[in-house]
């Protein structure tokens, strides 16, 4: 049995692991609104991984990446790099996406505000009533609660 083997008994055995350990031995690490690699197959999750990994990126109006953007910017440069297309603002994101409910969405669905029928932000949905956007200037993209009961959901085609 080699070292390696024996390290997931010791860590039972003390009750803890750190990161770097559980990888050493092949395991995963749990970052709260990314999904696992089991679902990590579908254009939506890696979109939602690739949106997490901006975490701290600058806002800043028209920008699509990759280290600056607006909230639009971000869900068009995560879905590309999942292999998707998506049209340049959360208006014509709405427009392209399918319409789903909010009973229905899932990690990785997009989720646009609204003010009556027009659009004016888009944000990726991470589970939990949360999502992953580019909030305004001034701010980051971070993971934040839905705010208020004015959106919609959209699945990326």
């Amino acid at each position: 049995m080699t070292a390696l083997n024996r390290v997931p008994s010791l860590m039972v055995r003390a009750g803890t692991a750190s990161a770097f350990a559980i990888a050493a031995v092949g395991g995963s690490v749990v970052i709260p609104g990314v999904a696992s690699d089991a679902a990590a197959a579908t254009p939506a999750t890696k979109a939602l991984q690739v949106a997490a990994s901006k975490k701290g990126a600058p806002y800043r109006y028209g920008a699509t990446g990759p280290g600056r953007f607006d909230c639009s910017g971000l869900t068009l440069y995560s879905y590309k790099k999942a292999g998707k297309k998506l049209p340049r603002t959360a208006a014509q994101q709405y427009n392209k996406s399918h319409h789903i409910s909010a009973k229905s969405r899932k990690a990785g669905d997009l989720v646009f505000f609204h003010s009556g029928s027009s659009v004016y932000h888009v944000g990726i949905y991470a589970g939990k009533g949360k999502i992953w956007h580019a909030p305004k200037t001034g701010d980051v993209v971070r993971l934040q609660k839905i705010w208020t009961k004015s959106v919609w959901y959209g699945r990326v085609k």
